[in-house]
């Protein structure tokens, strides 16, 4: 049986920028996590949560010995800080947004 989580409940996040995009990071707070957290938030699934904000590709990078992943989304910050009208033009807001992210967990 399973149970629907949200990542905020087994991982935390941070955000970072440069230029027209965003860098969010993904670690979970118990390494145990790590490999549930890996097949579950996908290049597609983050891509497709951030559908209305990112309209470039999605990167993935895994750091398993940290338990983490960093993802890299082209095309997300409405053109960079210089350019965006965006209230969040740097996306820091956008690692709150991923940790909203729902998936199943074992229980």
């Amino acid at each position: 049986m399973t149970e629907r989580v949200r990542l905020r409940e087994i991982c935390h996040s941070r955000a970072g920028d440069k230029g027209d995009i965003s860098n969010i990071s993904l670690i979970v707070y118990d390494l145990a996590d790590y490999d549930l957290v890996r097949g579950a938030v996908t290049v597609e699934r983050v891509k497709a949560h951030f559908h209305s904000i990112a309209s470039g590709r999605v990167e993935r990078y895994e750091l398993p010995g940290i338990g983490a992943m960093n993802f890299v989304l082209h095309s997300a910050l409405d053109g960079g800080v210089t350019r965006s009208l965006r209230v969040d033009a740097h996306g820091k807001s956008l690692s709150s947004y991923l940790l909203t992210m729902e998936i199943d967990v074992p229980d």
